[in-house]
């Protein structure tokens, strides 16, 4: 049996990566010999030497494969001279596109010719040089741009595999000049019943996430707020920087502010409603939200970006124009009709069943690990 060690930093406050991660760790674990090596992002961490836990880690375990998911920043990038030192595969997969955004320290060459990067919402400002990817701290900002340096150039030249959630994501790292040799496709595993659920009718559509300008909540209140569902409750579970705002403007509209919830809450909550709904303005990974409402059988409203539709049958109904919210608006209209919400339920679950299944997934990891 093959061991493998999993390298992650937790995020500060629980997300869908590291959600993400720990399913996949316990998938693995029904496979093959797992060891897991955590981080955190705190001031103690600072203190701490990273390479030399993982050479202890190495020493007691000797793994065959080191599994990379999130690095930054506890986990460090030293850690790539221990694996030089060892007879050891290592794979990294990408859950998202900080390296991108982080990878110049210039604002020219982050955003080219474009007004608003798509992987991270900066924007073009007059009079602005620096890549200022942190706008409230210039050091912070220096700082991740010097590690997004440093780590574009080692993915690029080091002899790893990258895993990746999407196609649309795989051509990214191409365009950027990775070789394509180097990247796979490897989803997410989300453990789906093999009894289809019954679907409940519901008087609220439900927004799980951050609350901020990059994803689109006012967007979606007002494309909501004009739409035809007048007894339909928007319900948003989140908080972030947008949300005293939102609370105060549109709190007479027909919006639910929830705040934070456990993911076991929130799972709960997209069992019962009506639709998920998100009207993100970024490139996406693998939507987790989405894919948790496609377990349930119930339909999801997306924007067309990055690689969402992937996760989608193909034509699927309830996808709009990004950025056109007259198209959500109408596609916030299809769900008065309960017959297409419960058919649209049914397909999504049945492909994302089959899309997400512990097969798949694991065939899918043994030819990447397998591939010379």
């Amino acid at each position: 049996m093959k061991k493998i060690l999993v390298l992650h930093t937790k995020y500060r406050n629980l997300g869908g990566e590291d959600i993400a991660v720990s399913n996949e760790i316990d998938l693995l674990r029904k496979h093959y010999d797992v060891e897991v090596l955590f981080f955190t992002n705190s001031l103690f961490s600072i203190f701490k030497n990273s390479r030399k836990l993982l050479n202890k880690k190495i020493v007691n375990f000797n793994p065959d494969i080191i599994y990379i998911h999130n690095l930054w920043f506890a986990a460090g990038l030293k850690i790539f001279k221990t694996f030089k030192k060892i007879d050891c595969q290592v794979l990294i997969k990408f859950h998202n596109f900080r390296y991108f955004c982080t990878k110049t320290f210039f604002l020219k060459n982050h955003l080219k010719k474009d007004l608003v990067c798509l992987a991270c919402g900066m924007k073009q400002k007059k009079n602005m040089v620096l890549n200022n990817y942190y706008p409230t701290s210039f050091l912070k900002s220096m700082y991740v741009n010097y590690f997004g340096v440093k780590f574009f150039r080692i993915i690029s030249s080091f002899n790893l595999k990258i895993l990746v959630l999407t196609n649309f994501h795989k051509q990214f790292l191409i365009d950027l000049g990775i070789d394509p040799k180097k990247i796979f496709l490897m989803h997410n595993f989300l453990e789906v019943s093999h009894d289809y659920p019954k679907v409940n009718d519901s008087d609220y559509l439900i927004y799980a996430g951050r609350i901020s300008k990059e994803k689109g909540v006012e967007e979606l209140i007002l494309s909501h707020s004009k739409s035809n569902l007048d007894s339909i409750k928007l319900k948003l579970v989140g908080e972030g920087p947008e949300l005293a705002y939102l609370k105060k403007k549109y709190d007479k509209f027909n919006v639910e502010f929830i705040g934070p919830l456990s993911n076991n809450e929130v799972l709960k909550l997209i069992k019962n409603s009506k639709a998920v709904i998100t009207a993100t303005k970024l490139y996406e990974g693998q939507p987790t939200l989405l894919c948790e409402a496609s377990k349930y059988s119930v339909p999801s409203i997306f924007p067309m970006s990055g690689g969402i539709k992937e996760f989608f049958p193909e034509n699927y109904l309830l996808s709009y124009e990004q950025f056109n919210y007259k198209d959500l608006e109408n596609k916030i209209n299809y769900l008065e009709k309960q017959e297409i919400c419960h058919e649209l339920g049914k397909q999504n679950f049945k492909y994302i069943e089959e899309l997400l299944s512990e097969d798949k997934i694991i065939s899918d990891f043994e030819n990447i690990i397998n591939y010379e």
